[in-house]
This record gives C-alpha cells, structure tokens and sequence, in this order.
C-alpha cells in the first residue's frame, strides 16, 4: 500500500486538526475518501482488546448492568468479539456469570426449570419462560436427568393434582455443552426431537429448542468467535481499585476470566496505578485494562504502570452526565486521537469507549486510533441484554441506566466514581430506556458489513492499514458544520423508514 501523501493539499491531517483547540466529537469530523483498490469482503477487522487477548471483530460490550451479563457474554463471544461482565454485584455473583459464560459453547442461554418426579406443577407459571419442565431426580439441574413435562401436555391433563412421575415422559436424551449448532441440529434431526438439554459434565446448562437453533441459523453466519486457549469463550469483567476489589479478582481469576478492567470514570489516580502494578506484579499473565482517560499524560501514566489496554472516553455516553456535572472531559473524536497517538508507540491498544450510535461512529473511533469499541446504549435494548422488556407509549424498551445514576449507585457502582465513601451522592449518569433492537447475533454482523464499507472508501483494508494511512498523513479529515451534518443525514423529507437490514 503506498503511504505516499496526496500531491494536493486538500483537507486536514489529523495531526493539524486535533492540534487547534477544539475538543470534537464522532459527528463534527469527517474523512476524505481516498483510493480503493480491494473488494469490501477483503477488509479484515481482526484486532486485540489488549496486547495479549486477540479478537475477530472490534467490538467490546461495557460493563453496565444493563448491558453485559452472561447471556451478553456469550453472544459477543460468539460473534468474535467480547464483554466486560459489571462488578456491580457481589463477587460470587460476578464470577458465576463468567464461569456460566465460559461453559457455554453456543450463543443460547435458556432458565430450565425443574422438578423432582414426586412432586406437582402446580400452575403455568412454574414452566416459567419454558415450554418443558425438566426432571430430575432431586429437582435440581445437577441431578440425573429422568424426563420431561411439556406445558402442552401438561395444559391437556384431567387432573393436575397428580405427581409428575404419573405423567411424565421418560427420556434421558441430551448434548454435551461443547456442541456447536450444527451438532445441535443434527442430534434433534436424528431423534426427532423439538428440544434438547445441553449437559456439561452431570449439570444441565440449557434447555435449547428447535426453534431457538432456526432462530440463530437464521441470523448472518457468525464469524469465528472469541475463544481462548483453554477452549472456551472469551470473557472479560470489571473490578475496582478498593482493597476488596483483590479478593474480587481471585474469585473472576477461578473462574476463568481472560480479562480484567479497572473500571473508573477517572482513571489516572494513586488507587489505579497501585492496582495495575499490584495486579502485573501477582498475575503477570493476566491482561489488565486501565482507564477511563481522555489525555495523553492520563494515558502514559497507565502505560507507565503496566496496563494491556487503555479505555478511553469521559461524559461521552448517551447516559453519561460527567462533563455537565464535572466540567471535564473531551470530545471523544479527540481523545481518542490524541490517547492512541501515545499508546501505540508503546503497543498498547486503546478501546474508545462511549459515543457510538452509528457504523459511522465505529469507522471514525478505528482509523483514529482505537483497537476496539466499547458499547453501552448500541447493545441495550438486545435480547441478550439484561433485564425485562416493558412497554411504554406502545414501544417495547428495556431499561438503561448509566453506572453513575444514583439508581446505579445504590448497587455499589458508586466506587467507580470515587464516591463510595462520601456522605452526599452525586450523579453522573441518568436513568433511561432504549427501544428494542432484537438480538445482538442479528444487528452487529449487519453493522461491521456497513464498517467494512467505511473501510473500503478510505482505502484501508485492515485497522492496521487504516492507522498507518492517518499516521503516514494520507487519510485527510475536515470539521463539518452544522449545515454540513444535517446534509449528511436524511433530510428534505416529509417522511421516512429508518431501516437498514
């Protein structure tokens, strides 16, 4: 690829641009198109989260509690990518969902019910969101399987006041948790059969049935997912910088975490240098993620102390009420320049976290810099985000609240903001809702195809390229003014479907 710079001095390098004062944002900058010479199915978007942990795709779920939990971890996984599971929960609860997580091997997390043969369904609602209750010989998931009652069946009964061993159909039928989907779909072909329970060693994991395995193959091929080298899915979390946060840590490291990051709204304090140098120290191999930074001297002083990974991003989330609060903070287009035009040099990935609605967005926080981005208000509202689906005005929403809401703060996030001590709580973050989006398997192929364009017309077929094009002062960029935004968006229409898959 030639790196040569253009004979015509049209636009800004990135270097002048983000060097005059102003703190811009994803929409106020644009790229010139430069020179295409590859298909868009040759772009490769193969990065790392961190110097050690590789990904397939450059996308990273935050740690919120309204957004990554296991089933978000899994999906991710699944699709090559990876998330952070919240800390805002106690560290038992935290390590189950990554040992949950990681056990899986499918993107199906399902919440089989089950029941002993002497007991009694009582009504529907002990099916709970199942279409079979399970049984086992204790009632529990880590007992021998025995048989199951489908709520069809169960719905045609005279009298519902008899035992389940009256009724039930004996089969010990089942699949270890190791299959992937085509296993999965071959096993029901050959037995005929609507479900099949997912096994992992003499545990029950999931219940997954035909209609969940047409769901998934329906949706774009999944790209390879995000495995580690014990086998298993890539999963990541988030800890503190409090001393209690180092018994948290054992207990993700038992469970098999491949990830850590520190999860601060201000990273570049004593608390967080003394952790990263505490961690590298006691578990050199373990990959830690420092953060959240919006200046080159907040970076390198992570870098300085031993992080794998910077996350970069102050007040720039949908929720996020920081720089309103605060008074500081950056642009997210700028500080995402600005901290990977230092992490680079020393090999650093940088994950842009916050400002994303958009494949626009994406493309902007890759070629500036950034490995990967982080994703709050994109992923909520999936399927595979925590939390129930409500309605309101008609419209089906999940909850989305910002880790500094005091809603939050009252779970114990309140430490991420420095605040866990303090008498008065102060709010950085907001309470909301997002409208469904469906699943994540769905959405995010669709999105990194639009990327992948993105990619194409600036001439870079890899992160890797696209850095090198910015750095070597080929990509130009220009501010865009209010006119030229509304311009650059749909416009001049009475009405219009948004829609683009």
């Amino acid at each position: 690829m030639d790196y040569t710079p253009p004979p015509f001095d049209d636009g800004f390098t990135a270097e002048k641009l983000f060097c005059q004062g102003y703190s811009y944002t994803y929409d106020d900058v644009i790229f010139l198109p430069h020179y295409i010479d590859f298909p868009t199915d040759a772009v490769q978007l193969a990065t790392r989260v961190s110097r050690n942990v590789p990904l397939n795709i450059p996308c990273v779920a935050s740690p919120m509690d309204t957004v990554s939990e296991a089933h978000m971890a899994v999906a991710m996984a699944a699709l090559g990518g990876i998330a952070f599971i919240h800390s805002n929960t106690t560290p038992s609860d935290q390590a189950a969902m990554v040992r949950s997580a990681k056990s899986r091997r499918v993107p199906i997390l399902s919440s089989p019910v089950f029941k002993a043969p002497s007991g009694r369904i009582e009504s529907l609602d002990d099916f709970g969101d199942s279409p079979y209750v399970l049984v086992t010989e204790s009632g529990t998931s880590t007992s021998k399987l025995l048989g199951y009652v489908s709520k069809l069946d169960w719905r045609k009964l005279n009298d519902k006041e008899v035992k389940i061993y009256d009724y039930m159909v004996n089969s010990s039928d089942s699949v270890p948790s190791s299959f992937d989907l085509g296993q999965i779909h071959a096993f029901m072909e050959e037995k005929k059969s609507n479900f099949v329970p997912l096994m992992n060693n003499d545990e029950v994991l999931d219940l997954v049935t035909k209609e969940d395995v047409e769901r998934i193959r329906g949706y774009p091929k999944l790209a390879a997912g995000s495995v580690g080298a014990d086998g298993k899915w890539l999963v990541g979390a988030s800890i503190g910088t409090r001393e209690s946060d180092k018994e948290r840590l054992e207990y993700l490291l038992k469970a098999g975490v491949n990830v850590v990051v520190l999860d601060s709204s201000q990273g570049n304090s004593i608390y967080q240098l003394e952790m990263i140098k505490y961690i590298k120290n006691k578990y050199p191999e373990l990959d830690v993620v420092g953060g959240n930074v919006v200046t080159m001297y907040q970076a390198d002083n992570l870098i300085q102390a031993g992080v794998d990974g910077v996350r970069v991003g102050m007040g720039s989330g949908s929720i996020c009420t920081t720089q309103e609060v605060c008074a500081v903070g950056r642009g997210q287009a700028t500080a995402v320049y600005k901290v990977s035009s230092i992490a680079y040099k020393s090999g650093v990935p940088v994950i842009a976290d916050g400002g994303i609605s958009n494949s626009g967005h994406i493309v902007k926080a890759l070629t500036l810099g950034a490995s990967t981005v982080m994703m709050g208000s994109f992923l909520a509202g999936s399927t595979e985000a925590p939390g129930a689906y409500e309605y309101r005005n008609g419209v089906r929403v999940k909850k989305y609240r910002g880790m500094g809401s005091l809603e939050a703060m009252t779970k114990g996030s309140d430490a991420r903001y420095l605040g866990d001590t303090a008498k008065l709580k102060i709010a950085q973050g907001v309470v909301g809702a997002v409208k469904d989006k469906g699943s994540v398997l769905k959405f995010v192929p669709y999105t990194l195809q639009a990327v992948k364009q993105g990619f194409q017309d600036l001439g870079a077929s890899s992160l890797q390229a696209a850095h090198d094009l910015l750095r070597s002062k080929v990509l130009r960029l220009e501010v865009r003014t209010g006119a030229a935004q509304v311009e650059g968006g749909v416009h001049g229409l009475v009405s219009y479907e948004k829609k683009y898959f």
